[in-house]
């Protein structure tokens, strides 16, 4: 009841970024807050109670008690685990907060059985697999999306991803054996560069949904979906890079090593292991390459949206905002 309930403390916004988002160090350590894994472990039941803390706390009205780090938590757990867009709970796979666990399984076992056909169709499936609800899961919620849609997307993304590394591996069996251990990347960048447009298709076809800068909604914008997807590939790239560049170097020369060669079987964890670690850094560091607040000029528009906010606005909305998904 409302008797019960205290007040937001005064100037308190749980919505106002605790860190300045318009620097990438600020992004930076925004995204490390809610892409930390040890949220995944955190009970269903405790991420609904933040839920309800942060709405409260929207609202004016907080349980007696609530000190400020605990309201800041509780977001950090909301920003984890909801959609910003819906408010709908994720499903744990497709969480931020689920890419360093799952990441590093995928990326170590990729990285390390490249050498037959069989292992390479296997993993890059469930890579694709793991991309595609991750795809999924973090689209701009605006845009509804079919079954059909998902599952042409799906096929393609998995098709790209298996042409590409059956393809490079066939290649390879001439070349150094280090170029032969990226064809892995290869085949991710590529899946990524078709998984992402394919499964945000709809945003391209009818737009999302722009804002100015007070949340008022002007329309919708398919040169703004664009440019959401582009950065958000681009993010998705990067934060594979490194891991699936240089962890191959390093085992390159670690294999040469006489007690490496007795422990073959340790090999696929250990790659798991140190994929967890550059993904630990990588994935914040990606997110935060762009504002998740995207911006685009009115002049970069499509010329009727653009006239419609001119007629309204006058020269009062210089840029359009929207969130671009992860």
């Amino acid at each position: 009841t409302h008797a019960e309930m205290a007040t937001v403390p005064l100037g308190f916004n749980i919505d106002a970024p605790r860190w300045d988002q318009s620097t990438f160090v600020g992004r930076l350590k925004h995204f490390l807050n809610i892409t930390d894994p040890r949220t995944v472990l955190v009970p269903e039941e405790e991420l609904d109670r933040a839920k309800a803390l942060v709405e409260g706390c929207r609202a004016g009205l907080v349980l007696p008690g609530s000190s400020q780090e605990q309201l800041l938590y509780a977001k950090k757990l909301y920003d984890s685990a909801f959609h910003p867009d819906s408010g709908e709970k994720m499903n744990l796979i497709g969480r931020m907060s689920f890419q360093v666990p799952g990441g590093m399984i995928l990326t170590g076992f990729m990285l390390q059985f490249y050498r037959t056909v069989p292992a390479v169709v296997f993993w890059q499936w469930v890579n694709q697999s793991f991309n595609a609800i991750v795809n999924y899961t973090n689209r701009n919620a605006a845009s509804p999306i079919s079954l059909r849609q998902i599952g042409v997307a799906y096929i393609t993304a998995t098709g790209t991803a298996l042409a590409t590394a059956v393809g490079l591996n066939l290649y390879t069996k001439r070349a150094p054996p280090l170029l032969a251990r990226w064809v892995p990347f290869a085949a991710v960048a590529a899946a990524n560069c078709v998984n992402i447009p394919m499964m945000r298709q709809q945003e391209i076809i009818s737009g999302v949904t722009v804002m100015d800068g007070d949340n008022n909604e002007l329309g919708c914008s398919r040169r703004a979906a664009a440019k959401g997807i582009v950065q958000v590939v681009v993010s998705r790239i990067t934060m594979a890079a490194p891991g699936m560049i240089i962890l191959p170097i390093i085992m390159e020369r670690l294999e040469k090593f006489c007690f490496m060669q007795r422990i073959r079987v340790l090999h696929g964890p250990l790659q798991a292991l140190m994929a967890g670690g550059f993904l630990l850094l990588m994935v914040p560091a990606a997110c935060a390459l762009f504002p998740q607040r995207c911006s685009l000029a009115l002049a970069d528009l499509e010329p009727e949206l653009r006239d419609s906010i001119v007629a309204k606005y006058g020269d009062k909305v210089p840029y359009v905002y929207f969130n671009k998904g992860l």
